[in-house]
This record gives C-alpha cells, structure tokens and sequence, in this order.
C-alpha cells in the first residue's frame, strides 16, 4: 500500500456512515466516526512499525491495525481524538474481531455528533448525587461525616473532580462519572451484607465504599474522548494516592479518632484484597473484607455491562475478556431485553 494514500485529505468527502461497533458484521467495509480510545506502536516480526488503536463509540470498541503509513498515521490518532476511519472489519477465530485500517484522518465537527461516541452511566447523573446525599446523611459518626464532607460537600474541592471522574482506562464504568455510578453500585450490596453479618461497624464501611478509589482522581486524567493513567499514576498506583489524600483530609480535622482514622485507611490500602493485585496489605478488618468483595463485584458486573454493549444483533457470546477471564454469556431473554430498549 502506497504509504501517502493512508491519510484521508479529500476537501469534500462523502458522509460518513452512521454504523455504530455493535453493529459491524464480519467482512463489512466499514467508513465512519470514532473515538481513539488507546494507541500503541508496536513492531511485526520483521521489525518494521505498526499502530494498535483501541476505537470505539457509545455503544462499544474495538481493536484497530495499521500495518503501513505508520509515521503518518500516528499524528491522526491520538488518543482521545475523534477519527474518520475506513478500512475492513473481520473477526478472526484465534484473535477475534479487528478492524484493518485503510485511511484514517482527524473527523471534522459536522461529521459527527459528539453523543453518539460518548459511553455513560445508566443512570442519571442527578439521581446519582441524590442517592450519593442521602447516603451522606445516615452517616452518624461526626468525625467520619467530616471526613466524607471534606470529598463529597457540594462546596468541596474534590467533589468536581470525583464527579467527573472514569472509574478506569477499559475494564468497567471507563467514562464520565463512572467513579461516582461505581462506588455507589458497591454500597447497595455492603449494606445487605453488613445487616446479615454481626460485628461490621456500618459507618466505616459506608465510608470505605464511597472512598476506597479515591486516588483514581489523581491516577486517571481524561485527554478528549480518551482516559490516560497520570504520570503520578503510573509512577505511585492509586491505592497509595489514595490513601494519602484521605490522610491529608483526617489530618486536617481536629480530634479525629486515630481508630478510626486507622480503620478507613486499612481499608483503602487492602481493597484490591492482594499483593498481586496491587494492595501492600490483604484486608485484615471485616469492613475491609466486605468493602473488597463488594468492590471486586461492582468492578466484574461492570465488565458485563461493558461486554454487552459490544455484542451484535443475536450474538449471545462476547469476545475473550481479560477482566473476567474468558468470554462472557448473555441468555437470550437477556439479549432480547437489550435490543428493545
């Protein structure tokens, strides 16, 4: 291929097709607006460069090659630029669905509507700070309450930045206010377990839940449409950005009972729940126990909302996914359900 002809430059193209990733078919020649979520340069077997994206839209994404005009296209694709991209869509049966990119260039504003790209909560941001104020105000513990008002008051200089905030780079709720929708969707369950279980202090637990992310603020920036890992992120992890956030915050308010101070830290430093996971310590609490199961629950059923959104019409399988380690399985009345709505 004719490196030059990689980069899409006609002054007055034809629109682009309105196709979403869930509805690419195997073998279709695809030409539409997307969002370059991820990129990666990386070298065949003869050395020679190619480009790995990661493109993607409301409804899904999908793995992108660029086997030729390399240097050229790397300048079209950054990650969180929206792109104008034809090329072939196949899914291959060892490496499963890919897009072969043909020409790929930055997509114009009238090419696109920015809604149609853009993946979000279920359900609404508004109802989300309701549920998240209400949850605030059955806390009893005043040093705990001042502790959580410190992140969560609507005057606070964390809450705009919480609020705002993805929950990941890929594996669950990787988009705006995904922080918030995942730290909520791990309450519900702690508090059923805390009422069947003895011996759980519900205050430490309720904050734990809402906070054991929290150096995700610092971890995660958003570039565009794109989420990218912090310098401060890849050089510290969150956990430990996390804990000394809320260390900082305990510190600044008199009297807080070191206790609990204690309690709520072990908690955000244990909640990935191994060493190999991440965390410098396993959870050695119940309320870091339960805080971490629930935690990894909210993330893996976050995975499958993630997975469904990807399959076509009738599929019932997703693709291999690294966060649950294998293919995930929607019934069909679970499928059915999906296309209706």
């Amino acid at each position: 291929m004719d490196q030059a002809a990689l980069i899409l430059d006609d002054p007055d193209p034809a629109p682009a097709e309105r196709v979403s990733v869930r509805e690419f078919c195997d073998g279709q020649a695809v030409d539409c607006v997307l969002v370059v979520r991820d990129r990666s340069r990386r070298q065949k077997r003869n050395g020679d460069p190619y480009l790995k994206l990661q493109l993607g839209d409301a409804t899904g994404a999908l793995e992108a090659m660029i086997w030729d005009g390399v240097e050229e296209a790397c300048d079209q694709c950054e990650p969180g630029s929206v792109v104008r991209v034809a090329g072939h869509f196949a899914i291959d049966g060892k490496y499963g669905p890919a897009l072969t990119v043909r020409t790929i260039r930055q997509a114009r504003p009238e090419e696109y509507d920015l809604d149609d790209l853009q993946t979000g909560p279920t359900v609404p941001f508004d109802r989300m700070v309701a549920d998240l104020r209400s949850l605030l105000d059955t806390v009893q513990d005043p040093h705990l309450r001042s502790l959580l008002d410190g992140f969560f008051a609507a005057d606070s200089s964390h809450w705009r930045h919480f609020s705002e905030a993805p929950a990941a780079k890929h594996y669950h709720q990787a988009y705006r206010h995904g922080l918030l929708e995942h730290c909520l969707s791990v309450v519900p369950v702690l508090l059923k377990k805390n009422a069947t279980f003895p011996g759980i202090d519900r205050d430490v637990a309720v904050a734990g839940a809402l906070l054991h992310d929290i150096g995700k603020l610092e971890a995660y920036a958003t570039v565009g449409e794109a989420i990218e890992l912090t310098d401060a992120g890849k050089l510290q992890g969150e956990i430990p950005l996390g804990y000394y956030r809320v260390r900082r915050v305990i510190d600044a308010i008199d009297g807080f009972d070191s206790r609990t101070a204690e309690a709520v830290l072990h908690i955000i430093l244990s909640h990935h729940g191994s060493l190999e996971h991440g965390s410098p310590i396993v959870p050695c609490t119940r309320e870091a126990t339960l805080v971490h199961f629930c935690d990894n629950l909210g993330g893996r059923l976050g995975s499958f909302d993630r997975l469904e959104k990807e399959l076509a019409a009738g599929e019932r399988w997703s693709r291999f996914d690294r966060a649950i380690g294998g293919g995930a399985y929607f019934a069909a009345a679970a499928q059915d359900a999906r296309q209706a709505a």
